[in-house]
C-alpha cells in the first residue's frame, strides 16, 4: 500500500493504537486526522456562555490540548494531524481522496450513533474506491468475545469477570508498535495544510482544565507514575473522597491518552503477584469491558430504554415540584452534606469520586423519586470522563432498573454514607466551606446540631445552608411503594 489515512477519535496517542500499527505496517505514506464532530459539539454550545459568547466545555478543550500535543510530536517527524471541524461523514472522505489514500484506518466504536456515522464513512469511502478499516482498541474483550457456556451474554458481572479472567492470555495485552519509519509519517500537502482550528472557531474557550488534569499522553503518564505506588492500597483508600486514594485516569482513558492494555497488563502483573489492591483495579477496568458489552449487545439502552423492561413502569415524579427538587440536587442545595459537596466537586471539577456518584444516584432516584435519565443527562452534560455505557450502566445499577443492578430495596442512607466514608468531615467542609465549624458529628447532618452549636458556627439553616429537601426515612417508604410495581420481578 502506498498511503494510508488513519482516522483518530477517542484513541488520542501515538503509542500502542491499532489502527496507528496496522497503517504504520501496511502503508508507506501515513497520515493521520481528527475531526471535531459538529453533530456532538453543537448541542453542547447550548447553555451558559461566558462574557464573550464561548462555552466554556473542559472535555473540548481537553480534547483540542492532546490533540496539539500529537500535532506536535507529529511535525518533529516530519508529519502532522489534520483537523477539521465539521462532520466526520463529510470530512473524511474529502481528506481521503484529497490525499489519494486507499485505505482509511480507525478504531472501533460501539455507541449506536457512532457505529451509523462509521457505516455512512465507508459507504462514501466505497465510491471512491478507497477501502475502510476498524480494529478494537478501547476494550480487552468486545461484543460476544465473553460469553455464557450456552453462549449467550453475560448480564451479571461477578461470572462475566470470570470467564473475562481466564480467557485472557498475554497476547490479548500486548502492546501494538507504533514506530515509523524515517520519512513515513508524510507532511500534510499544502491545500489540506490548514491551520489548526481554535477554540474560539469552534465556539468553546479554555478553561484552565490542565492546572489540575493535564491532557495527552504526558499527562496520563504522570498520573499514571504518580497512581502505581498507591495500587496496592487502592482497596483501601478508594472509598474514601477526602483522600487520594484512587487513579484519577478516568479522563485519559476515556479519550485514550492511555492504553487500556497498557492498564490491564499493569495490573494483572500486579494481582498475580498477590496486590489486593490490583486485584480491585482490575476488577473495576473489567466493569469497563463489561459496560462496553452491555451496550454493544443491547443498543436500545442508548435511547433511554430500561435493561430490565418492567422498570420502565415506575412512576417517576413529575411536575414542578420534581423540577424544583432536580434543581436543588443538580446545584448541592439538598440539604444533605455529602451530596451537596459531591455535587459541587461535580460542577467546580468535572470530577466526581466513584463512591459518591452511587450516593448521589441513589438520592436522586430514591430519595427524590426522579428518573435515572434526569441525573445520566446531567452526568453526561458536566463529567470529563463520560462515558455512555459506563454513565448508562452506572445510572441503571443505582436506580435498580440495570444489568446486575442493586436490589430495588436497598436504599443509601446519605447520612451513614457520609459518617462512613468522609468520617471527619474533611471533603464535605472543603467543598462546603460554610460548614467549616461544625463538629465531625454534626456536620453529616446539620438540622441535628444543637442551636448554640449552629450559632458558634455561625449557620443559620435555610439561610447560609440549606434545611432538607426531603425527610430520608418518608423518602424510603415512598420509593418502596413507588418499586411496588416491579417488586414481584426482581
Amino acid at each position: 500500500m502506498q498511503k494510508a489515512l488513519v482516522w483518530l477519535r477517542r484513541d488520542l496517542r501515538l503509542y500502542d493504537n491499532a489502527a496507528l500499527h496496522h497503517a504504520l505496517k501496511e502503508g508507506k505514506q501515513v497520515w493521520l486526522t481528527f475531526v471535531f464532530d459538529t453533530d456532538i459539539l453543537n448541542p453542547l454550545l447550548k447553555g451558559e456562555l461566558d462574557v464573550k459568547g464561548f462555552k466554556p466545555d473542559r472535555r473540548v478543550d481537553f480534547i483540542w490540548q492532546g490533540l496539539k500535543q500529537i500535532d506536535d510530536e507529529l511535525r518533529k517527524q516530519g508529519g502532522g494531524l489534520i483537523v477539521r471541524f465539521g462532520k466526520p461523514t463529510e470530512c473524511i472522505p474529502v481528506i481521503a481522496k484529497e490525499l489519494g489514500v486507499e485505505t482509511v484506518f480507525t478504531n472501533h466504536d460501539y455507541e449506536p450513533s457512532g457505529i451509523a456515522r462509521d457505516e455512512s464513512v465507508k459507504s462514501s469511502l466505497e465510491k471512491l474506491e478507497i477501502h475502510f478499516e476498524s480494529f478494537k482498541d478501547q476494550v480487552i474483550f468486545e461484543k460476544k468475545e465473553i460469553l455464557t457456556n450456552s453462549n449467550t451474554v453475560f448480564s451479571i458481572f461477578t461470572p462475566y469477570k470470570n470467564n473475562w479472567l481466564k480467557t485472557l492470555q498475554e497476547k490479548d495485552l500486548a502492546a501494538y508498535e507504533c514506530n515509523p519509519k524515517p520519512g513515513q509519517l508524510a507532511p500534510i500537502p499544502k491545500k489540506l495544510n490548514q491551520a489548526f482550528p481554535s477554540l474560539e472557531s469552534m465556539g468553546f474557550c479554555a478553561t484552565g482544565i490542565e492546572s489540575y488534569l493535564p491532557p495527552g499522553s504526558e499527562g496520563g503518564q504522570a498520573f499514571l507514575e504518580d497512581f502505581l505506588p498507591r495500587i496496592d492500597q487502592y482497596q483501601i483508600g478508594r472509598d474514601f473522597p477526602a483522600i487520594k486514594g484512587v487513579s484519577y485516569l478516568s479522563t485519559h482513558l476515556r479519550f485514550g491518552m492511555l492504553s487500556i492494555r497498557g492498564l490491564v497488563r499493569e495490573a494483572h502483573r500486579r494481582m498475580l503477584a498477590g496486590s489486593m489492591g490490583a486485584t480491585i483495579w482490575l476488577s473495576e477496568l473489567i466493569w469497563r469491558d463489561f459496560y462496553f458489552m452491555i451496550l454493544a449487545n443491547h443498543p436500545r439502552l442508548a435511547k433511554g430504554a430500561s435493561f430490565k423492561p418492567d422498570y420502565d413502569n415506575i412512576v417517576w415524579e413529575s411536575g414542578p415540584k420534581a423540577k424544583k427538587l432536580f434543581s436543588a440536587w443538580c446545584e448541592g442545595k439538598t440539604g444533605y452534606p455529602l451530596v451537596d459537596a459531591a455535587m459541587h466537586q461535580l460542577n467546580q471539577s468535572g470530577y466526581m469520586h466513584n463512591r459518591l456518584r452511587m450516593v448521589v444516584a441513589s438520592f436522586l432516584t430514591k430519595d427524590l423519586g426522579i428518573d435515572w435519565r434526569w441525573g445520566e443527562a446531567y452526568f453526561a452534560e458536566h463529567l470529563n470522563d463520560f462515558e455512555l455505557s459506563s454513565n448508562n450502566g452506572g445510572w441503571q445499577w443505582a436506580s435498580s432498573s440495570g444489568c446486575d443492578a442493586q436490589p430495588y430495596f436497598r436504599i443509601f442512607n446519605p447520612i451513614t454514607q457520609s459518617e462512613k466514608f468522609d468520617p471527619e468531615g474533611k471533603f464535605i467542609k472543603r467543598y462546603l466551606p460554610q460548614l467549616e465549624k461544625l463538629s465531625k458529628k454534626t456536620v453529616h447532618a446539620p438540622w441535628k446540631a444543637g442551636h448554640i452549636e449552629l450559632e458558634a458556627a455561625g449557620i443559620s439553616l435555610g439561610r447560609d445552608y440549606p434545611l432538607p429537601v426531603v425527610d430520608h426515612d418518608e423518602a424510603r417508604k415512598k420509593t418502596l411503594v413507588r418499586y411496588s410495581v416491579v417488586k414481584k420481578i426482581t
